[in-house]
């Protein structure tokens, strides 16, 4: 069954008058715009194209592939205004239309807006601002650890608010981010915690914790030689300071200081931490 507006596996059917055509199913054949790459190509290969409808109301292929597909999230650049709306660089040839209906804020030319493609009631595929019409609070079906695909898309007063899988939204909390996030970025991350409300906390890194705290230890102790024996950071230090220096949260030193301490391995200053 084709899927409009996405990444379709489609058999070669014939080529006529320089045109390569795909069987579409329940839309008949299908026209591959850019029908250069498919030259010499025989009837029955596949080949994997996005199909969507065009301007003209028909159904079309192309080899190319766009930034986002429906269902997606993306963060695309307006390139141009119009009567109809806004348009965003997707990729494509023809821009992708963002309507006036789903814009939110000021759009202006040149700057970066994050939005979700669907299809419109004509099923031509657009653009919306509107990610609360389509990115769901409550998930299933994840498991505490799992990896998912983020895309932060703004900053709160917890921290960042952040789209899961291009589903759901999720959190990541500012105590346990320690690296610069910026609107838009798309990154790795895990769910950290699924809450009894459903809603999904999440955070950039994953390692069982046992297994942290071994290697945070080990990386103490190392930088302690390096240093002289030395390190003026406390459990009471900054968080960022502590993640300057070893890479962890400040939970996960704490836990590894105190390891090394009851083994006798360091001394707990006031000030700072040092080698027995």
């Amino acid at each position: 069954m084709i899927e409009l507006g996405k990444l379709n596996t489609l058999s070669i059917v014939s080529h006529r008058d320089d045109q390569c055509y795909l069987d579409g199913g329940e839309w008949g054949e299908i026209a591959l715009a850019d029908s250069g790459g498919a030259a010499g190509k025989p009837v029955g290969d596949r080949l994997t194209v996005f199909v969507y409808i065009d301007g003209k109301n028909q159904v079309v292929a192309t080899s190319q592939t766009p930034k986002a597909q429906a269902g997606e999230v993306a963060w695309l650049k307006v390139v141009s205004l119009s009567h109809a709306g806004a348009f965003l660089d997707w990729g494509l040839p023809k821009d992708l239309l963002l309507p006036f209906s789903e814009q939110k804020g000021k759009v202006i030319e040149g700057r970066f807006c994050l939005v979700r493609l669907f299809l419109d009631e004509d099923n031509r595929i657009a653009a919306s601002m509107r990610l609360d019409d389509f990115i769901q609070d409550e998930a299933f079906y994840y498991q505490d650890g799992q990896a998912v695909e983020l895309i932060i898309a703004e900053h709160t007063e917890l921290g960042f608010k952040a789209v899961v899988d291009h589903k759901y939204w999720g959190v990541l909390y500012k105590s346990e981010v320690f690296q610069p996030l910026k609107k838009g970025q798309k990154l790795a991350g895990f769910i950290k915690k699924i809450r009894p409300d459903r809603r999904l906390d999440l955070i950039l890194t994953q390692a069982k914790y046992g297994e942290k705290v071994d290697s945070t230890s080990q990386k103490i102790l190392d930088i302690l030689a390096e240093r002289g024996g030395y390190i003026a950071l406390t459990d009471k230090s900054d968080p960022q300071l502590i993640y300057d220096t070893f890479g962890v949260s400040k939970k996960v030193f704490k836990q590894a200081i105190g390891g090394l301490y009851k083994q006798r391995r360091i001394v707990l200053e006031s000030d700072g931490i040092r080698l027995t």
